[in-house]
């Protein structure tokens, strides 16, 4: 039987298994949100039919509860635990995709006096998001999550900044007020 190819969204899932042990898809869905959510976009199904699949492929182990709900609960295996490793220790030469309406809309022509102020305002929002979650994290969180939340930080200055300047037209004058 051949190998499964192995996702991202294999190597999130196995990643979380592996910190928070045994858990349910749900757990999985929350967890995701909280943290990876904010820089790798996925599908919520994924976290449930992914677990099942890496199950068949002896990755996870799977079991479902006795009584109430019978949620299926997964944990990680030693098989699992080898790939995970594997796969962090790997270098990559991918980079950052940007997947952004608003870029899209500036590439076909879309006015940007009209579009950076409504970007400004958002990535100061979420700035202050990432920002909040840094000055509330515990003490034990580990320097993985600690150092992807510091690209993000620096990632929504940047924006903010680059769209501060696209207010400035081609020729050098404001199009539009700086928004503070």
């Amino acid at each position: 039987m051949q190998e499964p190819r192995l996702s991202p969204i294999s190597f999130i899932v196995l990643g979380f298994l592996n910190w928070a042990g045994e858990t349910t898809p749900y757990r999985l869905k929350q967890l995701v949100a909280q943290s990876v959510g904010n820089f790798w976009t996925l599908q919520h199904a994924q976290l449930y039919t992914e677990p099942e699949r890496l199950a068949q492929a002896g990755y996870l182990t799977e079991q479902r509860e006795r009584g109430g709900r019978r949620r299926k609960l997964y944990a990680i295996t030693d098989q699992g635990r080898q790939a995970l490793e594997d796969w962090r220790a790997e270098p990559t030469d991918a980079i950052l995709e940007l997947r952004a309406p608003a870029l899209l809309k500036l590439f076909f022509g879309a006015d940007p006096a009209v579009l950076a102020p409504v970007q400004i305002e958002a990535h100061r929002r979420k700035l202050a998001e990432y920002e909040q979650i840094r000055d509330t994290m515990p003490d034990d969180v580990p320097a993985g999550p600690r150092l992807a939340l510091d690209a993000g930080i620096s990632a929504e200055r940047s924006q903010i900044a680059w769209w501060e300047a696209v207010m400035v037209s081609p020729d050098g004058h404001s199009s539009r007020a700086p928004v503070r």
